[in-house]
Protein backbone atom coordinates (compact mmCIF):
# COMPACT_ATOMS: atom_id res chain seq x y z
CA UNK A 1 0.00 0.00 0.00
CA UNK A 2 1.44 3.14 -0.91
CA UNK A 3 -0.81 6.83 0.29
CA UNK A 4 1.76 8.99 -1.55
CA UNK A 5 2.67 12.43 -0.24
CA UNK A 6 2.90 13.84 -3.74
CA UNK A 7 0.58 15.30 -5.66
CA UNK A 8 -1.11 12.45 -8.13
CA UNK A 9 -0.14 14.42 -11.14
CA UNK A 10 2.88 13.28 -11.15
CA UNK A 11 1.55 9.39 -10.74
CA UNK A 12 2.05 7.10 -14.07
CA UNK A 13 -1.79 6.10 -15.48
CA UNK A 14 -0.72 2.32 -13.60
CA UNK A 15 0.03 4.60 -10.51
CA UNK A 16 -2.93 6.63 -10.20
CA UNK A 17 -5.05 3.32 -10.26
CA UNK A 18 -3.12 1.36 -7.66
CA UNK A 19 -3.46 4.97 -5.64
CA UNK A 20 -7.06 4.94 -5.94
CA UNK A 21 -7.47 1.17 -4.88
CA UNK A 22 -4.84 1.38 -2.14
CA UNK A 23 -6.96 4.61 -0.90
CA UNK A 24 -10.04 2.43 -1.12
CA UNK A 25 -8.88 0.02 1.04
CA UNK A 26 -7.14 2.38 3.30
CA UNK A 27 -10.47 4.10 4.15
CA UNK A 28 -12.36 0.54 4.54
CA UNK A 29 -9.76 -0.19 7.35
CA UNK A 30 -9.52 3.56 8.65
CA UNK A 31 -13.68 2.71 9.22
CA UNK A 32 -13.41 -1.14 10.21
CA UNK A 33 -14.66 -2.21 7.06
CA UNK A 34 -12.57 -5.23 7.14
CA UNK A 35 -9.26 -7.24 9.48
CA UNK A 36 -6.89 -7.03 6.70
CA UNK A 37 -3.79 -4.04 6.43
CA UNK A 38 -5.15 -2.54 9.66
CA UNK A 39 -0.92 -2.39 10.90
CA UNK A 40 -0.07 -0.91 7.76
CA UNK A 41 2.51 1.83 8.15
CA UNK A 42 1.01 4.16 5.47
CA UNK A 43 -2.16 4.36 8.06
CA UNK A 44 -0.09 6.22 10.54
CA UNK A 45 -0.73 9.53 9.02
CA UNK A 46 -4.39 8.97 9.01
CA UNK A 47 -5.13 7.37 12.23
CA UNK A 48 -3.06 10.51 13.64
CA UNK A 49 -5.42 12.97 11.90
CA UNK A 50 -8.03 14.58 14.06
CA UNK A 51 -10.74 12.54 11.34
CA UNK A 52 -9.33 9.86 10.15
CA UNK A 53 -12.16 9.18 7.56
CA UNK A 54 -12.40 12.60 6.23
CA UNK A 55 -8.30 12.34 6.16
CA UNK A 56 -9.02 9.63 3.80
CA UNK A 57 -11.59 10.82 1.59
CA UNK A 58 -9.86 13.94 1.13
CA UNK A 59 -7.08 12.08 -0.01
CA UNK A 60 -9.74 10.11 -2.25
CA UNK A 61 -11.39 13.24 -3.57
CA UNK A 62 -7.37 14.67 -4.78
CA UNK A 63 -7.45 11.25 -6.59
CA UNK A 64 -10.56 11.55 -8.01
CA UNK A 65 -9.86 14.85 -9.38
CA UNK A 66 -6.56 14.01 -11.21
CA UNK A 67 -8.37 11.40 -12.56
CA UNK A 68 -10.78 13.99 -14.04
CA UNK A 69 -8.89 16.48 -15.04
CA UNK A 70 -6.94 13.54 -17.28
CA UNK A 71 -10.13 12.21 -18.54
CA UNK A 72 -10.65 8.87 -16.58
CA UNK A 73 -13.81 7.51 -14.72
CA UNK A 74 -12.89 6.99 -10.89
CA UNK A 75 -16.52 6.45 -9.16
CA UNK A 76 -16.91 9.06 -6.48
CA UNK A 77 -19.96 7.80 -5.10
CA UNK A 78 -17.35 4.81 -3.44
CA UNK A 79 -15.77 7.90 -1.50
CA UNK A 80 -17.27 7.73 2.42
CA UNK A 81 -17.57 11.38 2.75
CA UNK A 82 -17.21 15.06 1.50
CA UNK A 83 -13.56 14.96 2.17
CA UNK A 84 -12.86 18.31 4.12
CA UNK A 85 -10.46 17.47 6.58
CA UNK A 86 -7.51 19.99 7.77
CA UNK A 87 -4.05 19.33 5.96
CA UNK A 88 -1.82 16.81 7.61
CA UNK A 89 1.56 18.00 8.31
CA UNK A 90 4.25 16.16 6.43
CA UNK A 91 7.82 16.00 6.28
CA UNK A 92 9.41 17.78 3.41
CA UNK A 93 11.99 14.38 3.88
CA UNK A 94 9.37 12.18 3.23
CA UNK A 95 8.07 14.07 0.47
CA UNK A 96 11.51 14.37 -1.49
CA UNK A 97 11.58 10.20 -0.69
CA UNK A 98 8.49 9.48 -2.33
CA UNK A 99 9.49 11.62 -5.41
CA UNK A 100 13.20 9.74 -5.46
CA UNK A 101 10.80 6.41 -5.45
CA UNK A 102 8.60 7.48 -7.83
CA UNK A 103 11.31 8.66 -9.95
CA UNK A 104 12.82 4.92 -9.83
CA UNK A 105 9.44 2.97 -10.73
CA UNK A 106 8.43 5.95 -13.53
CA UNK A 107 11.68 5.05 -15.01
CA UNK A 108 11.42 1.24 -15.29
CA UNK A 109 7.51 1.06 -15.98
CA UNK A 110 6.81 4.54 -17.85
CA UNK A 111 9.95 5.94 -19.05
CA UNK A 112 8.36 8.69 -21.41
CA UNK A 113 6.59 10.03 -17.96
CA UNK A 114 10.11 10.03 -16.11
CA UNK A 115 11.45 11.75 -18.87
CA UNK A 116 9.20 14.53 -18.79
CA UNK A 117 9.48 14.98 -14.93
CA UNK A 118 13.16 14.95 -14.43
CA UNK A 119 13.12 18.81 -14.60
CA UNK A 120 11.35 18.65 -11.73
CA UNK A 121 13.59 19.39 -8.71
CA UNK A 122 10.83 20.30 -6.06
CA UNK A 123 7.43 18.25 -6.47
CA UNK A 124 3.97 19.60 -5.13
CA UNK A 125 2.02 17.65 -2.27
CA UNK A 126 -0.77 15.91 -2.53
CA UNK A 127 -3.50 18.72 -1.34
CA UNK A 128 -3.84 17.37 1.47
CA UNK A 129 -0.58 17.73 2.69
CA UNK A 130 1.30 20.74 3.94
CA UNK A 131 4.82 20.23 3.84
CA UNK A 132 6.96 20.89 7.09
CA UNK A 133 10.61 20.37 7.97
CA UNK A 134 11.91 17.21 8.75
CA UNK A 135 13.43 13.96 7.73
CA UNK A 136 11.61 11.06 6.62
CA UNK A 137 8.95 9.52 8.44
CA UNK A 138 9.73 6.85 10.99
CA UNK A 139 6.62 4.71 9.81
CA UNK A 140 8.87 4.26 5.87
CA UNK A 141 9.36 1.12 4.66
CA UNK A 142 13.17 1.43 3.39
CA UNK A 143 15.79 -1.32 3.09
CA UNK A 144 17.33 -1.97 6.11
CA UNK A 145 15.27 -0.51 8.76
CA UNK A 146 11.72 -1.21 10.49
CA UNK A 147 9.31 1.48 10.23
CA UNK A 148 7.33 2.65 13.33
CA UNK A 149 3.82 1.57 14.05
CA UNK A 150 2.59 4.00 15.41
CA UNK A 151 2.08 8.72 15.30
CA UNK A 152 1.18 10.37 17.94
CA UNK A 153 -1.82 12.06 17.57
CA UNK A 154 -2.08 15.39 16.31
CA UNK A 155 -0.54 15.48 13.00
CA UNK A 156 -2.75 17.86 11.47
CA UNK A 157 -2.25 21.67 11.14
Amino acid sequence: MRLWTLHPRYLDPQGLVAAWREALLAQKVLSGGTRGYRNHPQLARFRAAADPGSAIATFLHGLAAEARRRGYHFNADKIAGAGTARKIRETRGQLRYEWTHLKKKLAARSPAIGREQRGIAEPKPHPLFRIVPGEVRDWEKRPGKTPARQVKRGGTA
